[in-house]
């Protein structure tokens, strides 16, 4: 199962508290202040792992604390500090406070780490209190709590271009041309229910990652179909590719299927309707009229749009449209 958002309580461990004690010793009737310092509390860490590509596993273990801080004890013996724990997110994972809505980090590298709640002070012992007018202190501190917090954590896919499109538009079938993805292929809508990568890699060892999310219709940013709830997972690619059939088996207009998605994504975000994008027919091996094709590329000249036309089942175009998205992909690395 593909989890992209998930909601998390961290809490750091408290300090231990600081000792109330004195020294009783042979021959020393007065003795002293011996009370030693509670350990610190350990702290919560995020850490970006690779290992992990979506976020399940806190589906049933939303709740992360970390080890208290141990309390002081007698002959100026400070506790041991609290154990601190990692929980491995996935790269691509954006953390929220859940309550003020603030982003606090990003994680955009592998193995990258983040304390997002410390661990608390220990408190005083009483022999840090002796001075020469006050030697037989019997102040002692409690330990400070540990940072709790509530988080709310959002997966966006790290893809360097994002396949986008009707259902049913040709990016599966694309992806699975291209890379060594498999995503589910059959001809009726919806057969992607979550974002798919693969990687494209060229004749020079070179590669780049593209994104394939499911497919977009009207209304989509009100919930139709499956919304746009997956659109974040691009908002990160550098290229979109926009896939638009032009076989004539659906019965829409071309060019009205490229105005919706474009539509739906401007709704989401104008940053995502505004980065650069190729416009590409597809189906080229079924299509009976040429007009879609032609006036669709007249929509494409009129936005200044690159425009190709393809085949990914007989892969007609389909090696100028990989050297067109490596070159404005990998020209921007």
């Amino acid at each position: 199962m593909f989890l992209d958002q998930a909601r998390i309580y961290v809490k750091a461990g408290d300090g231990g508290n600081g000792c109330l004690a004195f020294r009783r010793e042979k021959f020393v009737p007065k003795g002293g202040p011996s009370g030693g310092d509670g350990g610190r509390g350990g702290d919560v860490i995020l850490v970006a792992s690779q290992q992990h590509n979506t976020l399940i596993h806190f589906r049933f273990n939303p709740e992360h604390k970390a080890q208290r801080g141990r309390h002081g004890e007698g002959s100026n013996r400070t506790g041991h500090d609290g154990r601190s724990i990692e929980v491995k997110v996935p790269v691509g994972t954006v953390v929220y406070d859940e309550e003020t809505g603030e982003q606090i980090h990003d994680f955009t590298e592998p193995n990258e780490r983040f304390v997002i709640a410390r661990g608390g002070r220990g408190g005083r012992g009483n022999a840090r209190f002796a001075t020469s007018t006050h030697q037989a202190p019997t102040e002692w501190e409690e330990g400070k709590p540990g940072q709790e917090r509530r988080l709310r954590l959002e997966l966006k896919l790290l893809a360097d271009a994002g396949l986008v499109g009707f259902p049913n538009a040709g990016k599966s079938t694309l992806i699975s041309r291209i890379s060594a993805a498999r995503p589910k292929i059959a001809d009726y809508p919806f057969t992607t229910l979550e974002p798919q990568l693969g990687v494209v890699t060229l004749d020079d060892s070179r590669s780049f990652v593209v994104a394939d999310i499911p497919g977009l219709i009207e209304n989509a940013h009100l919930g139709a179909g499956l919304g746009i709830q997956f659109l974040r997972h691009i908002e990160r690619t550098r290229l979109l590719v926009h896939l638009v059939d032009v076989s004539g088996a659906t019965g829409r207009d071309p060019v009205l299927d490229f105005d919706t998605v474009m539509g739906e994504l401007a709704a989401f975000s104008p940053d995502l309707a505004a980065k650069p994008m190729l416009l590409v027919a597809t189906k080229l091996d079924v299509a009976q009229d040429q007009d879609p094709v032609t006036s669709l590329r007249h929509v494409a000249e009129a936005r200044g749009l690159p425009f190709f036309e393809i085949s990914s089942v007989t892969g007609q175009g389909i090696d100028a449209l990989i050297y067109a998205m490596s070159e404005r992909v990998l020209a921007t690395v």
